[in-house]
């Protein structure tokens, strides 16, 4: 089976545990008001079309350094677009021993979850919003969906963390953080959950594609902040 993929960053700390190879694919049902990926919306455009055999073969040459808890993570774009293509991959990729994680906004449940969920070691969870009016409104998608995902990743008890990225004024406000903590707390998959402070490296992406980005006025998210906000997650 073929995908479409954006592009293949190696030696990455910070999709998941260890050092992996993180494959980024194309296509996107979201439009997130933050999004810093623009370049990944269309599912056929600005990519490179892989065989899921071909892929492996690449990423597989990078194996030494998955030894000491690295691995795969496949993210986008939304994955679960190319749900079909993401599971015969990690298949490959489970038969070598080779850690898999899914970096998704967990708003599409495929035909086939069960059968991905059975090659997917982690899952990385972006809530990117946590009230459902404010969900529809800035990424256009149903949250209600993204609930139910999370039940299912909690009935199969697969190893879930949550991110949520931290826009000054937008995300990341105490009430915020009382609900992704009550979250943790109701769902035993959850093992953490992480802060990702909002960036505008992507404005140079918004300029090639003549798109006026969104938030191009608003402060990036300080350190001192995302401090400040795990004091409220972890109390």
């Amino acid at each position: 089976m073929a995908g479409y993929i954006n592009s293949i960053h190696t030696g990455s700390t910070v999709d998941g545990p260890g050092i992996r190879v993180c494959v980024f694919l194309q296509g996107c049902n979201l439009r997130c008001l933050y999004c810093h990926n623009p370049e990944t919306w269309a599912l056929k455009e600005g990519g490179s079309r892989f065989t899921s055999k071909a892929l492996y073969e690449k990423i597989i040459r990078y194996e030494p350094f998955f030894k000491n808890g690295g691995g795969v993570t496949v993210s986008g774009g939304e994955p679960l677009l190319q749900s079909e293509f993401v599971q015969e991959f990690f298949t490959l990729c489970k038969e070598k021993g080779i850690h898999t994680a899914l970096d998704t906004s967990g708003s599409l449940i495929p035909k086939n979850i069960d059968g991905l969920l059975e090659v997917t070691d982690l899952v990385l969870l972006d809530i990117k919003f946590t009230k459902k009016d404010e969900y529809k409104k800035n990424t256009l998608a149903d949250m209600d969906k993204v609930l139910r995902f999370l039940e299912i990743l909690n009935e199969k008890k697969i190893p879930t963390w949550v991110r949520h990225v931290v826009v000054p004024g937008l995300t990341g406000k105490e009430e915020d953080m009382l609900y992704l903590k009550a979250l943790k707390e109701m769902y035993q998959c959850i093992e953490k959950i992480e802060l990702l402070p909002f960036r505008k490296l992507c404005l140079d992406k918004y300029d090639e594609m003549g798109i006026e980005f969104p938030l191009k006025d608003t402060p990036e998210a300080e350190e001192e902040e995302i401090n400040r906000l795990y004091q409220i997650l972890n109390g």
